[in-house]
């Protein structure tokens, strides 16, 4: 009687063995059997007949290491269209060097042994879907002009795909490594895919090249994972992925994104002319981004759960830190931020004209006082980031958009808006700061601080208090204006001594001389007391 899994096989479309119902082995004429129950004159029979770079169909096949031996040299190692679906090696699978001039296809075979490809060419695709590698699986130097489909293959071993080329696009989907996984100076001319793969233990990606875009979306690390240094076309995404072990990325010229990433070990990406984008992303470990060379551009932080992250060089002109759940935790050294408007600018509202002190302030800030960012790239995108999830932000966009089509906003409606923010901000500034390992950043993160409770105050008196300590010195930060204050008042005291010195009234001076009395430039002797008792 006929299983059901050789009825669905059948309905797949090969004829099967007719030794055996449980034998699966695709059958061979005229004899009605698979290749594997032919007994020596038949089998020799069938190998006579087998041409170099003639199809083959072992679908379903047991094969020992002698009967594969025997095949491949009877072909000259050389093989067409080649089908070894649902196929068993018992023993070691030997394919080293051999030329597929046509499609091959392993799909849910199963190699007990090693399975080595080392240095096979296959002219066409190939596909490796669901097979099962009870040991080392080894493609290591081979090169694929097709497509490459390893799809929710099983590897018990260790993973060889060094120095392998792939010419289109290939794809390990739900694909699990148990053992090292080694990838490196792979190269991918189109998309490499590992959505939902698993690695079991350490996996290498050094000297890789992906033409287009890697894609480890939830992807599973359970071990060392080191992502470079490689090249990536277009980009890097992981999204969503789950790294328990440390996770090392090093790589350029494309958007690397780890949105909704989980990582729990060290966490180390070395970046160059390139974007990250790290929103939603949790990051328990101690975790550096650093700027290798051009420029390091970060796109956004929303949501982002970070204990210890430290960004080096980035450019965080267009990223909102507003989203963070951790401010406190963000070290930042040399980074790019944004600054205050330069020249004199007008207004409807009080005072009419304002001069803006240069100094750096966060995207947040700026996209909250209505200035249109400096870097015009991600504009938009950025305001959308910055404004989501903030305290009172519908309010106090709403309050601006009137604000622009009026222009005749009220002055307590305008404190109400801006009050709703400022306080948001300055607690913002201050707990960014501490981090902040640039001086002149870090005074200019207290200023903003300042500025945004100064602008939160309810209360009139210590509004007041604040703008005159603003006026006279910069909440105490800008020691120039107060030096300006002091040649200021020095100057105007000097004046005032002169001013009062030159119109003071000329008095006459009387000599005290015992003899002589000057009395309007006029000399008086004054008789001697002897002559007078003469």
């Amino acid at each position: 009687m006929t299983s059901r899994l050789k009825l669905a096989l059948l309905d797949a479309a090969w004829t099967t063995c007719g030794l055996s119902p449980d034998c699966l082995g695709a059958a061979w004429e005229p004899y009605d059997r698979c290749l594997a129950h032919l007994d020596p004159v038949e089998l020799e029979s069938v190998l006579r007949g087998l041409l170099p770079g003639q199809g083959i169909d072992l679908r379903g096949t047991t094969l020992e290491e002698d009967l594969l031996t025997h095949v491949l040299e009877r072909v000259e190692r050389r093989l067409g269209r080649a089908r070894f679906d649902h196929a068993v090696f018992t023993g070691p699978a030997r394919f080293r060097e051999v030329a597929f001039a046509g499609d091959a296809t392993f799909d849910h075979a199963r190699f007990d042994h090693l399975a080595s490809f080392f240095g096979t060419s296959f002219s066409g695709n190939v596909s490796f879907g669901e097979a099962r590698f009870h040991r080392e699986f080894s493609l290591h130097g081979a090169q694929v002009r097709g497509h490459g489909r390893f799809d929710r293959i099983l590897v018990a071993g260790d993973a060889l795909f060094g120095e392998a080329r792939f010419d289109e696009d290939t794809s390990f989907r739900g694909a699990e490594f148990r053992g090292f996984a080694a990838f490196d100076g792979t190269a991918f001319a189109g998309d490499a895919a590992f959505r939902g793969a698993r690695f079991r233990r350490a996996v290498s990606f050094r000297a890789a090249v992906v033409g287009r875009i890697a894609g480890f979306d939830g992807l599973r690390f359970h071990g060392p994972a080191y992502l470079g240094p490689m090249v990536v076309g277009r980009r890097l995404s992981l999204s969503d992925v789950r790294a328990c072990g440390p996770l090392h990325l090093d790589t350029g010229g494309c958007r690397v994104t780890l949105r909704a990433a989980v990582v729990t070990g060290p966490f180390t990406a070395r970046l160059s002319a390139a974007e990250i984008d790290l929103r939603g992303a949790t990051l328990t470990g101690t975790s550096d981004i650093t700027r290798k060379s051009g420029r390091l551009r970060v796109t956004s932080l929303d949501n982002l759960d970070a204990t210890t992250l430290t960004l080096s060089g980035a450019d965080l002109r267009t990223c909102g830190l507003g989203g963070l759940r951790r401010p406190e935790g963000l070290r930042l050294s040399e980074c790019l931020f944004d600054t205050t408007p330069a020249g004199v600018s007008w207004c409807l509202g009080w005072p009419p004209v304002r001069w803006w002190g240069r100094r750096v302030v966060l995207a947040d800030e700026r996209l909250w006082r209505g200035w249109p960012l400096s870097d015009p790239e991600g504009r938009d995108a950025a305001a959308e980031r910055v404004r989501a999830k903030r305290p009172g932000s519908a309010r106090a966009d709403a309050w601006r958009a009137s604000a622009t089509s009026q222009g005749n906003e009220s002055h307590g409606g305008r404190r109400s808006a801006q009050s709703l923010d400022a306080d948001w901000l300055g607690s913002l500034y201050e707990r960014l700061r501490p981090g902040v390992r640039d001086a002149k950043t870090s005074t200019d993160f207290a200023f903003g601080a300042m500025e945004m409770r100064r602008l939160s105050s309810r209360r009139v008196r210590a509004r007041v208090l604040l703008s005159l300590y603003w006026l006279a010195s910069g909440y105490g930060l800008r020691v120039g204006r107060a030096l300006g204050w002091l040649t200021l008042v020095a100057a105007l005291a000097a004046g005032t001594v002169w001013w009062a010195a030159g119109t003071r009234p000329t008095r006459h001076r009387i000599s005290q001389h015992p003899h002589i009395a000057v009395v309007r430039s006029k000399a008086v002797v004054s008789p001697d007391p002897r002559a007078l008792h003469k």
